[in-house]
């Protein structure tokens, strides 16, 4: 008997739709052919034992107990079954302990590897099974593509290095969390602070960005900065402006960003370059091109649609989720990459069909150019993931909920936009001498909009500011009119919001300083993964550590507490680069489980105890937003029935 094992009942009826008739559908599984099953988890079917699984004395929390450290127990690390979804992993066992063939079709990414393996090993499997057990990696839901996964089946052995790194991952968090979590809590009663004070590897350093984000926006001063123009006359032109651009000798009169600072310094340039000669000291005229954005990965669609239509990360996902298991309207949504492997360009006749159908964009869809091959198709860049795009199912567009319309019509532009040429334009830019000083004007004219015309709600602001600079040569001789003092105030970082909070997590390197580390970050996923970045953002919105105002997202007092209590090495991303780039190691087989283990066993023993060393005093008396004690919590309910009576 061979057993498809998947990871969600949505990919496992996929599969069994791909598969030879006739079909039986019983309890948690269906049987296939002539005796095969397709049986599925939900999710992860098993999860870490709670510390008092290891021993009953650590139900309490205790800092004698701590650390906590299960693989020096006798048991080692336990799983159990999770309460939820009991049933099905006892369907599970017994369709395993039958199979004579097992096929993982476990997500493609490392915890879609992690989630079926751990449940193979768990239940365990006669060494023939193990020797054979193959690896089906599937991005698209729809009937073709399954298909043709299951023609492509690798050894699941392949594979191993990826589950390990996803095991390390998940038992450091563990480890990292419980132990930090129950060390900080016992610390901070003792400074009467009501409330858990929940520590996490990701959800720290996020929760460290946002409060040091308030607190730099709460310190800001304003201060005047000064520009200064040139009006300049054209004979039988229409007249420009250029800009003074400070030498080296106004250097002292300039802060960190080279703005000029002195109002004296800036009049005086005014009052100089009245009615003086503006001689052109160069002409430049360059013609560009530009090729369209990749396809969208995760967590650059989640950007673009809390910018687009204000949606959280969490709104996204779900969303995707259900455009991809419920709609089968697009390809695996929870993908680090924005490539597309070649095999798919052949398809893009189908797909742009099915957008015109699925949307308004049937005007584009009509001007797409299928000849065309952008550099979004190359093999050697996708893995087991590829960029998120449309898939070639038609779906009426009054089955979609308006969030649904509005993140499909997302990825399909995206899609469409490779079917388009460059955007080719023209960067000009005039270098004048007006009284020994140097000015400029630059601008910028679009030749051809190519795959820009896709993106209609961005063109009107891109034409207002398509600008041509007049015909000069250098050497030629014009006059400045007169000056103009242009006088600014220096702005306060931004609160973040969805979009620049998770444009941080992805781009979290322009927050490190150390060389080594910055670089770590730029090759690795930056703060946390596609996946988990979402549920991340809204656990400390749960925990009642971050609150929105508006679109605007800021630490509470309790936030700020925890993070102001820490180590500044527990706040920051460098650590969580650290794991990262050793994760990513054991996943390539360039170290192993007990590199990455033992070392992080270490930290975390040194970090329990200096937090026993000194009180967490920027959390005394705070209590989190939320927290209600159970009289409270009676007299709440009982209130909102009698204004409901009302």
């Amino acid at each position: 008997m061979k057993l498809y094992l998947a990871e969600k009942p949505s990919l496992g009826r996929a599969i069994a739709a791909a598969l030879p008739k006739p079909h039986r559908k019983a309890e948690g599984c269906i049987w296939v052919g002539e005796g095969d099953v397709v049986s599925w988890c939900i999710g992860h079917l098993l999860e870490q034992a709670e510390p008092e699984a290891y021993d009953k004395q650590f139900k309490k929390w205790q800092l004698q107990h701590l650390p906590i450290l299960p693989d020096q127990h006798a048991s080692g690390w336990k799983l159990l079954a999770k309460s939820k979804t009991r049933k099905q992993f006892s369907i599970l066992k017994k369709l395993i302990k039958q199979a004579g063939q097992i096929i993982h079709c476990g997500d493609p990414d490392r915890e879609g590897q992690l989630l079926v393996d751990e449940v193979i090993n768990h239940v365990g499997v006669s060494a023939s099974v193990k020797t054979n057990l193959q690896r089906c990696l599937i991005n698209d839901l729809n009937l073709p593509a399954v298909k043709q996964s299951l023609l492509n089946l690798k050894p699941n052995h392949e594979f191993a290095a990826l589950s390990i790194s996803a095991l390390a991952r998940s038992r450091a968090d563990w480890l990292y969390g419980i132990n930090l979590t129950r060390t900080y809590t016992l610390q901070a009663q003792k400074v009467a602070f009501k409330g858990v004070v929940s520590i996490g590897r990701v959800q720290t350093p996020l929760l460290g960005l946002v409060v040091r984000r308030d607190q730099e926006i709460d310190d800001f001063v304003s201060k005047p900065f000064y520009e200064v123009l040139a009006h300049i006359v054209v004979p039988d032109k229409a007249a420009f402006t250029a800009k003074w651009q400070p030498s080296d000798a106004c250097s002292a009169y300039q802060d960190e960003e080279g703005r000029i600072l002195n109002k004296a310094l800036a009049e005086n340039v005014v009052t100089r370059i009245k009615g003086q000669e503006a001689r052109v000291q160069a002409v430049e005229n360059k013609e560009k091109k530009q090729a369209p954005p990749l396809p969208y990965s995760l967590s650059i669609l989640q950007i673009e649609a809390a910018k687009r239509y204000g949606l959280s990360a969490k709104q996204v996902l779900d969303v995707c989720q259900s455009l991809y298991e419920t709609h089968k309207l697009i390809t695996y949504p929870r993908s680090d990459n924005r490539y597309l492997p070649a095999a798919h360009f052949k398809q893009a006749t189908n797909v742009i069909a099915a957008i015109s159908q699925n949307t308004e964009l049937s005007e584009l869809c009509s001007k797409a150019n299928t000849s065309i091959k952008s550099k979004a198709w190359n093999d050697a860049k996708t893995g087991a993931h590829h960029g998120i795009i449309p898939t070639e199912n038609k779906v009426r567009a009054e089955r979609l909920s308006r969030v649904e319309q509005q993140v499909y019509a997302l990825v399909s532009q995206q899609y469409l936009c490779q079917f388009f040429p460059h955007w080719t334009y023209s960067d000009g830019r005039i270098d004048l001498k007006i009284a020994g000083g140097l000015f400029i004007c630059k601008a910028r004219h679009t030749i051809d909009l190519g795959w820009k015309q896709v993106f209609s709600r961005e063109n009107s602001a891109f034409d207002e500011a398509n600008k041509t600079l007049p015909k000069l040569e250098s050497g030629q001789s014009l006059m400045c009119d007169r000056g103009e003092l242009v006088e600014k105030q220096t702005q306060a970082p931004k609160p973040y919001t969805d979009a620049t909070l998770l444009a941080a997590m992805t781009g979290i390197s322009r927050y490190v300083s150390d060389p080594e580390i910055k670089k770590i970050l730029k090759e690795t996923d930056g703060l946390g993964t596609e996946a988990t970045r979402a549920s991340i953002i809204e656990l400390l919105f749960k925990r009642q550590f971050l609150q929105r105002r508006g679109k605007q997202i800021h630490a509470t007092e309790a936030g700020k507490g925890v993070i102001n209590s820490l180590p500044e090495s527990m706040t920051l991303p460098d650590m969580t680069a650290q794991w990262e780039s050793m994760l990513n190691k054991i996943s390539l087989r360039k170290h192993n489980y007990a590199d990455f283990m033992s070392p992080l066993q270490q930290t975390i023993t040194a970090l329990i105890t200096s937090a026993q060393q000194q009180l967490p005093t920027a959390l005394k008396g705070l209590k989190q937003s939320g927290i209600k004690t159970k009289k409270r919590a009676k007299r709440t309910k009982k209130t909102k029935k009698t204004k409901e009576s009302a």
